[in-house]
């Protein structure tokens, strides 16, 4: 049966996540989102490596991340997404731009492939891992290429989770939409942009999700894009392909955003109920946590280490652009 093999690593997952919960009444600061990535890469790495996880774990970091997300759209209104205004979606736009036009550039300095250097480029702009997997079929990349970039995507991302909250408050104070919009428009994961911003307190969260996802919003369009730059590249004909596969579920939006829009839609029209507002702000957080906890549990350390100081580099250079950048257009575009 289909759920008997996700069973296990989906337990695994739970049981940190409540480890996590627990530990995040003694140490309120870190949060148990932090923790239970946290708790997640190392065992994950040591002695909660066996296969028969692997299926479970998958199923958590996606599935259950999706409708964390899908059901934070009850809790929020399109008043509060408007706050974010015109200049909200041209900071995320330029901020894509300049990401993927930085990420082609110093891979082609560093010697990687065209197909790496896409992955890299739409994998640190867009969604992480969603968007190099649904990249990977129009630029027709490998599974070894696929794994080492989505292995650096999720580690940098990791890193830039654990200090992009110091440092947003280092810079911007109290204001939650500064914050969130560092957040939210720098981190690679749905889970690392809702796990930093967790680290501040649920209107950072908000906020810093409603730019990722305006980045989600454009995944179809890199995926066609990149798949376009693929073509010109091998003089084929690939652009069915590229249109079929647009952001690897045949439609213009994921369905988890889909769903946040609805129910952000509703929400806004009728105000629901505090009764449901609140269950599904609860069973989102759950969810959100399981999720972490797959992901730090899928985390591969030992094939970060064996790809060398190019990749390093690789990873370090975009991730400092991102920041970078968010921080110069914040400053000239949000900034009030």
């Amino acid at each position: 049966m289909k759920f008997k093999g996700i069973l296990p690593g989906l337990l695994v997952s739970f049981l940190i996540a409540i480890i996590s919960q627990l530990l995040a009444g003694v140490v309120p600061a870190l949060g148990a989102a932090t923790i239970a990535i946290l708790l997640g890469i190392v065992a994950g790495n040591t002695f909660l490596k066996q296969p028969v996880l692997g299926r479970g774990t998958k199923y958590a970091e996606s599935r259950l991340l999706e409708y964390s997300v899908m059901l934070l759209g009850a809790t929020m209104t399109v008043q509060t997404i408007g706050r974010i205004g015109g200049f909200g979606v041209l900071f995320i736009l330029i901020q894509m731009t300049i990401t993927i036009a930085g990420a082609l550039w110093l891979g082609k300095k560093l010697g990687f492939s065209p197909t790496m250097r896409m992955l890299m480029a739409g994998g640190n702009a867009v969604c992480g891992s969603s968007a190099i997997a649904s990249i990977a079929p129009v630029i027709d990349a490998d599974e070894d290429e696929k794994g080492t970039i989505i292995t650096l995507v999720n580690l940098m991302g990791t890193v830039l989770m654990l200090t992009l909250p110091v440092l947003g408050t280092v810079v911007f104070g109290t204001n939650v939409i500064l914050k969130g919009a560092l957040i939210g428009g720098t981190l690679q994961s749905v889970g690392q942009v809702v796990a930093a911003a967790s680290m501040i307190n649920q209107p950072t969260v908000q906020f810093a999700t409603i730019f990722k996802i305006m980045r989600i919003m454009m995944l179809i369009v890199v995926v066609l894009v990149f798949g376009r730059m693929h073509q010109r590249e091998l003089a084929n004909e690939l652009t069915e392909e590229a249109e079929e596969t647009g952001n690897g579920n045949g439609h213009w939006l994921p369905w988890y955003v889909a769903g946040f829009l609805i129910l952000c839609a509703l929400n806004s029209l009728f105000t629901l109920p505090v009764m449901l507002s609140t269950a599904a702000h609860t069973i989102s957080s759950w969810f959100e946590i399981i999720a972490l906890a797959a992901i730090g549990l899928r985390l591969n350390l030992a094939n970060f280490l064996k790809a060398g100081k190019r990749l390093a580099l690789f990873g370090l250079g975009v991730g400092s652009l991102q920041v970078v950048t968010a921080l110069v257009l914040i400053a000239v575009l949000l900034r009030v």
